[in-house]
Order: C-alpha cells, then sequence, then structure tokens
C-alpha cells in the first residue's frame, strides 16, 4: 500500500528524501531531497562535483544509495537496476548517447524488445509501424524506422535517444546534458519535444550548464552543492545571478570578462585564404588580429570543427593559404603547427585532447616535451616547477601531481588542457568548445585565461555552440553553415537572432537578420 505523507497528499509524481551516496573517501550525496510534480519541468543545477551526477544514476537505478528514500506517486520503490527503473517509470538520456551507429532508428527503439511474430522471428513490418507512431509523436516525418544511426545528425540521434527513453512509457524522464552538442533551432526543436512530452503527463529532470536554458524551459529548479542540497525555487520567482550565487557560493559578475580600454587589438596576425577541403568546407577566407578573439557559430555539420583541424594541420586543407605574421605556412601535420606556434584545443577532450590515463603532470607536458628535454633527457626539475606553476596558474583542483586526469573534474580536466595549450606559448590558439560539460564557476575562470592570452597578444580562434558564449566573449563573429562562410560581424553587430538565422539559413545576410 502507498505510503501516504500528509504533508504532500501524492502532489509529487517522483520524491527522493534524505538519500546519502559515499563512494571511497568521499561523500558525493549528504541527505539530499528533489521533489517533482506530474508534468512539471524541474531543472538540476549545480558545479560539476555537486552531487548530480551521483543524484540522477541513483534515481535511474545505477547506483543504490547508502541510505534514504525514493517514491513515485507516494509509494516507496526501490531501484536495482537502469532496467528496474525504466519498468517502474524512471528513465535517464546520458550526455553520452548510447545508441549503436550500426543499427538503424527502430532497432535502437526497441532494442531487445523488437516485436517477434512466429518461431520468435522479429516482426519487422511491426517494428516499423511502432516506431513511426513514436516518431509522429514529435512531429517527425523526414526520419525513416530503417535509417542507420550513423547516417543521422548529432540533434536527431538524440532525438532518437528519447524517443527509446519515452518507449519505456516513463512517469520521470531525466535528460543529462541534452544541449551539449546543439545549437540554435536544434536546440528549439528539442525545446518543442520536450513541451509535446510535458502535455501528455511526463515529468521531467532537466540537467545543464547553460543557465540560460533553465529559465527558457523550467518550470521550478534544484541546486546542490558539495553534495547537499541547496535550495528549490520557482523559475519564475529568481534571476540568472540569485541562481548562479546558490550554485558556487559566491558572486560571480561579468562571467565573460570584458576588454579594459588599454588592450589594444592588434595587426592581423594569421590569415587563411581560399581554404577548401572535399565535401567539408570551401573558400574558407577569414583573418586573425593579435590580441583578438574570433568567434566561429554555426550549426551542428557547418565545417566549423573541419576549418581548426585543417589549420591545426590534423586533417589538411586541399587547397587554399595560410599565412601567419605575414608570411605564408605550409602546415602538413600538427607536429608543424605546434613548432609554428599553432595551438588546437579539441571539442573532445577524453578521446583527442588529454591522456586521461595518465598523471596531470604527464598531461601538462605531453604537447611540448622538446621544452623540457636536454640532449635526448627530460629535465626533472623544470617538468616539476612547470607543472606546479601551472596547477597554481589554473587553479587546478587536484590531490597532487600523480593524480589521474580521468579523476578530475570535467572542469579541471579542461583547465589540464588548457595549461598543455599555454605551454607551447602559441601565437595563434585554436580552441573548440573550450567550456563543453564546465561549470559555471570553472566557466568564468576559462574565459579570464582565454582573455588574459590575449593580453599578450595571442590571437584566438573560438568554435563554439554555446551562442551566449560566442556573442559574450569574441571580438568578431564569423557564421558558417554547410561549409562555408555565411556571415562576418563585429560584437556590436551580433545578436542570437541574427546569428542563428545565418546559420540556419532563414536569411543570407546580417541586414535581413
Amino acid at each position: 500500500m502507498p505510503l501516504l505523507d500528509m504533508n504532500d497528499n501524492y502532489e509529487y509524481v517522483l520524491e527522493a528524501r534524505k538519500i546519502v551516496k559515499t563512494f571511497p573517501g568521499v561523500r558525493a550525496l549528504n541527505n539530499v531531497d528533489i521533489k517533482v510534480k506530474k508534468g512539471e519541468i524541474h531543472a538540476l543545477v549545480g558545479e560539476n562535483g555537486a552531487g548530480k551526477s551521483t543524484l540522477i544514476n541513483v534515481l535511474g537505478g545505477t547506483h543504490k544509495q547508502d541510505s534514504g528514500d525514493i517514491f513515485l506517486d507516494g509509494e516507496k520503490v526501490n531501484f536495482n537496476s537502469s532496467h528496474d527503473a525504466n519498468s517502474k517509470g524512471v528513465s535517464v538520456v546520458y550526455q553520452e548517447l548510447s545508441l549503436i551507429p550500426t543499427l538503424s532508428v527502430a532497432e535502437n527503439i526497441f532494442a531487445n524488445r523488437q516485436p517477434v511474430g512466429r518461431f520468435n522471428i522479429i516482426n519487422k513490418k511491426k517494428l516499423y509501424s511502432q516506431t513511426i507512431d513514436m516518431l509522429r509523436m514529435f512531429e517527425i516525418d523526414y526520419i525513416s524506422p530503417n535509417t542507420l544511426i550513423k547516417d543521422l545528425s548529432i540533434a536527431n540521434q538524440q532525438v532518437v535517444e528519447i524517443l527509446k527513453a519515452i518507449s519505456f512509457n516513463p512517469k520521470v524522464l531525466i535528460l543529462d546534458e541534452p544541449t551539449s552538442s546543439l545549437m540554435g533551432v536544434e536546440i528549439e526543436q528539442l525545446f518543442k519535444n520536450i513541451r509535446i512530452l510535458q502535455k501528455k503527463g511526463i515529468s521531467f529532470i532537466y540537467i545543464s550548464h547553460h543557465i540560460n536554458e533553465i529559465f527558457r524551459i523550467a518550470d521550478v529548479v534544484t541546486v546542490l552543492r558539495d553534495g547537499e542540497f541547496v535550495c528549490k525555487s520557482n523559475v519564475s520567482e529568481i534571476d540568472e545571478n540569485f541562481l548562479v550565487t546558490k550554485m558556487v557560493g559566491r558572486k560571480i559578475e561579468k562571467i565573460y570578462g570584458e576588454r579594459s580600454d588599454d588592450e589594444v587589438i592588434g595587426d592581423v596576425l594569421f590569415e587563411a585564404k581560399n581554404l577548401c577541403l572535399g565535401n567539408k568546407f570551401k573558400d574558407i577566407s577569414f583573418s586573425v588580429h593579435s590580441g583578438e578573439i574570433l568567434g566561429i557559430a554555426g550549426l551542428i555539420g557547418a565545417g566549423r570543427t573541419e576549418v581548426g583541424r585543417a589549420i591545426f594541420g590534423a586533417e589538411p586543407a586541399n587547397s587554399g593559404k595560410l599565412f601567419l605574421e605575414g608570411r605564408e605556412i605550409n602546415i602538413s601535420n600538427t607536429s608543424e603547427a605546434i613548432k609554428k606556434g599553432i595551438g588546437y584545443l579539441s571539442e573532445d577532450r577524453k578521446s583527442e585532447g588529454l591522456f586521461v590515463g595518465f598523471n596531470i603532470r604527464d598531461n601538462l607536458i605531453a604537447n611540448h616535451l622538446r621544452d623540457f628535454s636536454k640532449k635526448g633527457f627530460l629535465r626533472s626539475k623544470d617538468i616539476e616547477d612547470f607543472s606546479v606553476n601551472s596547477v597554481k596558474d589554473f587553479n587546478i583542483v587536484c590531490r597532487d601531481l600523480e593524480q589521474l586526469v580521468f579523476n578530475l573534474s570535467g572542469g579541471n580536466q579542461q583547465k589540464v588542457l588548457l595549461g598543455a595549450w599555454f605551454g607551447i606559448k602559441p601565437k595563434l590558439l585554436i580552441v573548440d568548445e573550450p567550456t563543453r560539460g564546465v561549470d559555471i564557476g570553472a566557466k568564468s575562470e576559462i574565459y579570464n585565461m582565454l582573455r588574459k592570452l590575449t593580453r599578450s597578444g595571442v590571437g584566438i580562434i573560438m568554435i563554439s555552440s554555446d551562442l551566449s558564449e560566442v556573442l559574450g566573449i569574441s571580438d568578431r563573429i564569423i557564421v558558417m553553415r554547410e561549409g562555408q562562410i555565411v556571415g562576418k560581424m563585429l560584437k556590436e553587430e551580433a545578436n542570437e537572432k541574427n546569428v542563428i538565422a545565418l546559420a540556419s539559413g532563414v536569411v543570407n545576410n546580417i541586414k535581413e537578420a
């Protein structure tokens, strides 16, 4: 029989009370509460390490709490696995998608639950019919049930992941950083889909580092800090400053920083002229000035990352020219780029940027070992001095230099990566999604680090799907669509409306936007 709470009167579809979860040496959750009403979009926010991931793993059945209780519609439940949580009404869509690229949309949505006929053979007609019904829920008629996942955009892969989760008919759907790889119209489509499901009575726990999204999509927000509950508020009754202060425990003003009056942008430092690379991008021309941050905006698949990789020599352009400090340069590989003073911070820090199984010291020097070697031997004292100073300068929170990067928070991993690229003393630094998966406090620190670098005359190319970030920190902005530059504008000319309009093809010039 359901356990009745006389104070709540079954008001909440999901309620977690006094949840405690401890890992060796760390209390990740300490008496944490969260209460979600039917049809409510409930944001869960906090810095990295606040306990958000642990809480959703407990609610989703991946972890078992040490103490505390979970209730669904007033009835106490115990989740022994993610499958158990799914079957009882709580589904999680994690930031790292779990789809199988070589299987179809239908096969992914109903994995291990395909309808079968005689002799236990999959009934493909029924499978596709059920998938079409799911797609229609989101008013989607442009995705075929037999399309392979690898042939879909990231945005559409995420749609399939959500459809997979709701195929279990959940009461509560937990979305973990759902817009981390999306921009503009893709985010709008996600929000539209969430609203469709909300009208059907599904409740949401929505996790995001993008504060502006909380105020656009959420009804209520719960804040965690250092594994503890801080507050629960109606979104309509608070503002961004209140929320950020509660998250970090201090005021953060001017998160993107600002250029002081004595910081002057210098002459042209770098130029790309008529770069082309197969069907990835064509006729790309732009310049970067000394001390300038040039932002590159565009939707997923616009070619932004491919341009950055081409300049860095990871995948050189087929044609076109590059100039650094007025001289033409040829870069056929990444080692040549680094020698010439060009660095590239990858959008995927775990697989392309860091050696996560190595310690902090090794990662900080990995891309410029020559600076620490003499006659084939590494100079241990120089390495130690550089590493100690980097940890201090970048405020990397760690046990010591021997700590494995894998065990650091996302923000501290990103700071290690920045420390490594600052270490090459770059003339031009390309940063691709520099704050992806990073909490608000670490974001502010990273923006200040980038501004500090420009004050020394370094030029920065910043590629980002976070439009607020592009508008907030860039001095100039270029917009890409389908492998081409479709707009160039000064910071003062740019706004969310005209950047999205250009990126999506709604308009073809800034005046139209």
